[in-house]
């Protein structure tokens, strides 16, 4: 394997995680903006408050799109697996 194979490997599986952690990073981020917005209105500045919301979030995110996720993963280990004697020989 070349260093320009090892490369557009490396590169394709970092565009595959980016993909994959969006939607809970988004809605992370979202949910943490409402929070911190809501606390400032109100004076409250309890931990718990920002920390809860965020992993009931990210959970049910998590639920909602782990038939996308695990396709995806699913189509990514095949292609690699399919193209492994590209990267061998």
């Amino acid at each position: 394997m070349g260093p320009d194979q090892a490369v557009e490997m490396m590169r394709r599986l970092l565009i595959e995680a980016l993909l994959l952690s969006a939607p809970m990073l988004v809605g992370a981020a979202i949910i943490s903006l409402i929070v911190s917005l809501l606390q400032t209105l109100t004076s409250v500045q309890e931990q718990t408050l920002t920390a809860v919301p965020r992993l009931l979030v990210v959970f049910a995110i998590a639920m909602v799109t782990m038939p996308w996720t695990v396709h995806r993963l699913v189509n990514f280990t095949v292609h690699l697996w399919t193209g492994l004697q590209r990267y061998l020989g």
